[in-house]
């Protein structure tokens, strides 16, 4: 008989966004490694949701519906992860779909201002090496290797070419912290800082930053992540009890194609229970 105790990982991506596996895959995934409850947080969509719902319930498992925003505070990415968000909603919808249609746009254009610039990339070519993931500079970046203008990938994170200052640089559609937050709750879900002692790297955000959100209405912090260290995941418990947060936890795995992460998070059912309240206290809300 295992010994190991039930538990959650409420941060995991399908090839609705930018993982490798479907989203019924990932159900089966997690049940296999044991998980009682799993959330399906693919970026800017819940187009993966009933998929994974409708396998969830096959062989009893929860999901709980959930995206992540990946938003602006200036020009620092911020990743806000909502649950419990009603997936039908008219206007989350509409306000997903732009965000993911900017995305693509985004990309184009970046491939048009190469082109300009006598860099003859396909934009078929940039679509076909990100296959089912959300188009971005790193599929560009990869094209003009392939092609040979660029001898290493980091050369097109340039001036030249498609740095954030770069010739062939596109501005992405923008939403802030506290607008995704606002459309968070506006569905009828709960928001919850992503990562926060990883973003990008070695970039932690600070206590005064999430403490700004709160203000703007957010209400709980992933303080168990795959990537954080002991001590962050010591200092982000203690500063969601001083702060009244709900606790959060997940792998952030992108599937089998990427770096296996699931299984490296294992969060205790007594945090779901408490995520489970504040969703239904948000859709009391709501109504």
């Amino acid at each position: 008989m295992s010994s190991v105790q039930p538990a959650a990982d409420l941060h995991l991506h399908s090839t609705a966004s930018d993982g490798s596996d479907p989203p019924a895959a990932v159900v089966r995934r997690a049940a296999e490694h044991g998980f009682a409850a799993i959330a399906l947080a693919d970026h800017d969509t819940m187009d993966g949701v009933p998929e994974a719902a409708a396998e969830a319930e096959r062989i009893g498992i929860e999901l709980i519906p959930a995206v992540e925003y990946s938003t602006l505070d200036g020009k620092r990415e911020i990743h806000l992860l909502g649950y419990g968000l009603d997936a039908n909603d008219p206007a989350l919808r509409a306000q997903l779909h732009r965000l993911r249609a900017g995305r693509l746009d985004r990309a184009r254009r970046m491939v048009e201002k190469l082109n300009e610039l006598g860099v003859t990339i396909d934009w078929s070519r940039v679509q076909e090496i990100a296959g089912d993931e959300n188009v971005g500079r790193p599929h560009i970046a990869r094209a003009m290797l392939e092609a040979g203008y660029i001898r290493e990938i980091k050369e097109a994170f340039t001036e030249q070419y498609i740095a954030s200052n770069g010739r062939a640089y596109v501005e992405r559609v923008k939403i802030s912290p506290e607008e995704a937050i606002a459309q968070v709750r506006a569905a009828g879900g709960v928001a919850v800082l992503a990562h926060p002692g990883r973003f990008r790297g070695d970039d932690t955000i600070e206590d005064d930053v999430i403490e700004r959100y709160v203000a703007a209405g957010l209400q709980g912090i992933e303080v168990f992540y795959s990537r954080h260290s002991e001590a962050m995941t010591a200092h982000y418990l203690r500063l969601a009890e001083r702060l009244g947060l709900l606790v959060t936890g997940g792998s952030d795995d992108h599937g089998v194609n990427g770096e296996p992460l699931l299984g490296k998070v294992r969060l205790p059912l007594e945090y779901v229970q408490r995520l489970r309240g504040a969703i239904a206290e948000a859709r009391a809300a709501r109504a």
